[in-house]
């Protein structure tokens, strides 16, 4: 971990913190909510190894990066934005690009929008939606599943905040991180962020550290950045009306574990067997399954999970 090198790079009007390691064809690393570049320790050091040139930033609003205090800087355009003028910062042409959870829609929006600064993506967890042109995702996602969803509660602006001010850092990063349920999370305001069963024994792939190391950056930051992803989701809807129905045109690999809470979301199994994703994301030449693996893949089967991005990102 000692080799990793730290860096700030001006980007966008934030300043970026960035974790690289290696020289090669560039691999970019985009974390999920609540993670850090810190996510993507394992596969920094596997990949770096086999020569290539790994960067994982800690995205807008997390770690060591710029936090802006409006909610509306935080569209995808504005999150895309610092990608694009940090790899131009770097003298960068075109990445592999890898993604997990918010990091998967973040790539999957870079692939719709740069289409020309990607060779190849790795996707994992969250499957392109094709945008609705008469409901945003957080309409359907109410409709679907309540007001008690977490995607809703995650809404309103200190709410949340105020959940999360009444337990231990250190305990919420666990509960997310550790969660092996794969129904909706529907948290309801009465029970609270508290009620999530917390796990008083670590997996064998956490250790305290790495819970302690996100606690505390968390604990510098505060979640209010990466909660203002989810905040904008209407306004995303809104400003990508432009581009309803364009489709994903690089290659893609996509994983996911069969015990994360995505995969089980209502039609989300059929619409990757079907061909609904091959349909919106013609160059999909891969889907993996990974049997009892949970949300935080990358993590909690690192190797693995190496091993599938390198087998895919060396055919290019």
């Amino acid at each position: 971990m000692d080799k990793i090198e730290h860096q700030t790079v001006a980007t966008n009007g934030i300043n970026m913190h960035i974790a690289s390691i290696g020289t090669g064809p560039v691999i970019l690393f985009l974390h999920g909510f609540p993670e850090l570049w810190y996510s993507w320790r394992h596969q920094l050091l596997s990949l770096s190894s086999l020569g290539y040139r790994c960067i994982a930033p800690d995205l807008r609003g997390y770690g060591d990066t710029d936090a802006p205090k409006n909610v509306r800087e935080y569209t995808i355009f504005h999150i895309v934005g610092d990608l694009v003028g940090l790899i131009d910062s770097l003298g960068i042409d075109k990445v592999f690009l890898v993604g997990h959870d918010w990091g998967a829609t973040v790539a999957w929006y870079f692939c719709l929008l740069r289409p020309d600064r990607i060779k190849a993506l790795v996707n994992m967890s969250v499957v392109f939606q094709p945008r609705n042109p008469h409901k945003s995702s957080v309409q359907i996602s109410r409709e679907l599943f309540g007001d008690d969803f977490y995607i809703c509660r995650f809404q309103e602006p200190g709410e949340v905040e105020e959940d999360f001010a009444q337990m231990d850092t250190a305990s919420i990063i666990t509960r997310f991180l550790t969660s092996r349920d794969p129904k909706p999370p529907c948290i309801p305001k009465e029970v609270g962020f508290r009620g999530i069963p917390d796990n008083p024994n670590l997996p064998s792939w956490l250790s305290e550290k790495d819970i302690n190391y996100y606690a505390g950056k968390f604990n510098q930051t505060g979640f209010t950045g990466g909660l203002n992803y989810y905040r904008c989701l209407d306004l995303n809807w809104e400003l990508m009306a432009a581009w309803t129905g364009l489709q994903i045109k690089v290659p893609v690999k996509f994983i996911v574990g069969d015990v994360d809470l995505t995969y089980h979301i209502p039609g989300v199994k059929e619409y990757i067997s079907k061909g609904g994703l091959k349909k919106y994301v013609p160059f999909l030449q891969e889907v993996v399954v990974m049997e009892g693996v949970a949300h935080f893949l990358n993590q909690e089967k690192p190797e693995e999970v190496s091993e599938h991005i390198y087998d895919f990102i060396k055919k290019f």
